[in-house]
């Protein structure tokens, strides 16, 4: 291979041969192109260069035409691997993942590995980043290209409520669905007396359920499951707290998973069920029935993430008792081995620590982990570093907006437990990014920082890629580092 020359700062890892063209990454003057020297068939926009060589701007178009040329590039399914899940909501993060990722594959000494979904984002967060689908799973392949990643790796549609969120997933090209049927958990259910549970059993859809009263309490009164080590069974309050709780879920999550199979056709794909933005946590009785009832309505998936006793705060730590999680969380674990076997999903996954390590214990490796915020909360590290002036009007701004933003999320940092950006000096500026209260009040308002300074925040940290990947590659070592066995 010719080496790549007088076409400005090549990233030496995307150059690669592939048919009769060799593809690169370059920046001239601080806009990255893709280069081509050779066949340059499908691409539009180009201009020449020496030696051959064409560039041509990073379009949608030619991302397309680059997927068809190197395979490596297009998502695809993982299976039952140790997977991670890499929320980028600006679109630049992804070689700083990529970096994290071979930094922990390359100093294990087991043969365990972690599959990496590289492209998530949700349709809240693109929503309030201005982003579609196809720019998430574009901004992931250039990442990709550009520190040639050639292993499998995933695009996850976060948190799918509707049949018409999925549909714009599916154009793009994902292969990992996370359903949300969330707001059809019945939460009231959780604590509801027996004659309120009678009429609630009797106003579910039973047509649609395909079931009757009758053959439900036939089928879980009748019976033990056995589950590895231990046995769950049923009563008829128990039951019919989980049947009126999480009936009309698993019906909407039924529907959602056959409308992909029908929108999808022969392209496979993966599904997770999310019922973990809920108000009452998932026991593992109603864990159990969940997952009975979705293979009795012909579902298959990869993953569920439930409602985890204690508290997954954006952006910070667990909060609750680790005894208590850890007793619960073996048991699902063990649900998941017996029932699939499929993998926990842990959600607003970033920053736990503290649990980390029990959750590889106990899953044994059937686990994905879920991160979004944290990224960006890097990011913000790295702007501390690189423009304090910029990081103090984000700060000011945050806590300004705190208040308003809170309020779609589940967090308690508090504005009156931080402090205002002149009480601090700007080499203590990157320490707001350990402090809990902080950390919630950057993290919470990231849709309306960018709004208000997303081209500042994007030429800042583009201008200095070497300080922002080493901020997330630090921090995503010690995120994935405990999930290797």
């Amino acid at each position: 291979m010719r080496p790549i020359v007088n076409v400005g700062n090549v990233y030496q890892d995307s150059v690669v041969e592939a048919g009769d063209a060799t593809f690169f990454l370059t920046q001239i003057e601080g806009v990255k192109q893709l280069g081509v020297r050779g066949d340059g068939s499908g691409f539009t926009g180009g201009r020449s260069a020496p030696e051959n060589t064409s560039l041509y701007p990073l379009t949608p178009d030619n991302c397309a035409v680059l997927r068809t040329r190197l395979s490596w590039l297009r998502p695809q399914p993982l299976g039952l691997q140790t997977s991670a899940g890499f929320g980028d909501r600006l679109g630049l993060a992804t070689p700083g993942h990529v970096h994290a990722l071979r930094a922990v594959l390359t100093e294990t000494t087991t043969s365990s590995s972690i599959a990496p979904i590289f492209a998530q984002q949700s349709v809240r967060e693109n929503a309030r980043t201005h982003r579609t689908p196809q720019q998430v799973i574009d901004d992931a392949a250039w990442g990709l290209f550009e520190t040639g990643w050639r292993e499998a790796w995933g695009a996850d549609a976060d948190h799918l409520k509707t049949n018409a969120d999925a549909d714009s997933f599916a154009a793009a090209g994902y292969t990992f669905y996370t359903v949300d049927p969330g707001d059809h958990v019945d939460n009231a259910a959780h604590t509801a007396d027996m004659e309120t549970l009678r009429i609630k059993l009797q106003a579910l859809d039973w047509e649609a359920l395909q079931d009757t009263p009758d053959d439900l309490l036939t089928r879980y009164l009748s019976q033990e499951f056995a589950v590895e080590g231990f046995t769950i069974s049923f009563d008829e309050l128990s039951l019919l707290r989980a049947a009126c709780k999480y009936s009309p879920a698993v019906l909407h999550a039924a529907r959602m998973y056959h409308h992909l199979r029908h929108v999808l056709g022969a392209r496979p794909f993966e599904l997770e069920v999310s019922v973990d933005e809920t108000e009452t946590p998932t026991s593992p009785r109603e864990h159990l029935f969940i997952a009975n009832e979705l293979m009795r309505l012909d579902v298959r998936w990869v993953s569920l993430a439930p409602r985890y006793i204690g508290r997954f705060e954006k952006g910070v730590d667990y909060i609750g008792d680790l005894a208590e999680f850890e007793a619960a969380l073996a048991q699902h674990a063990a649900i998941a081995r017996t029932m699939g076997p499929y993998k926990l999903s842990i959600h607003s996954g970033s920053d736990k620590f503290s649990i980390y390590p029990i959750i590889a214990q106990h899953t044994r490796g059937l686990v994905h982990l879920k991160t979004a915020g944290t990224s960006y909360l890097e990011a913000l590290r790295a702007i501390a570093t690189i423009n304090p002036l910029l990081f103090r009007e984000i700060w000011n701004f945050a806590r300004g907006r705190y208040e308003k933003d809170r309020t779609t999320y589940h967090v308690s940092g508090e504005l009156d437990r931080t402090s205002a950006s002149s009480e601090i000096e700007d080499t203590g500026l990157p320490e707001l990014l350990e402090q809990f209260d902080a950390r919630q009040v950057l993290h919470v308002t990231f849709g309306s920082a960018l709004d208000e300074f997303g081209e500042h925040i994007r030429e800042a940290l583009s201008s200095n890629e070497t300080v922002h990947y080493a901020a997330v590659k630090q921090h995503f070592v010690k995120h994935l580092t405990p999930f290797l066995r």
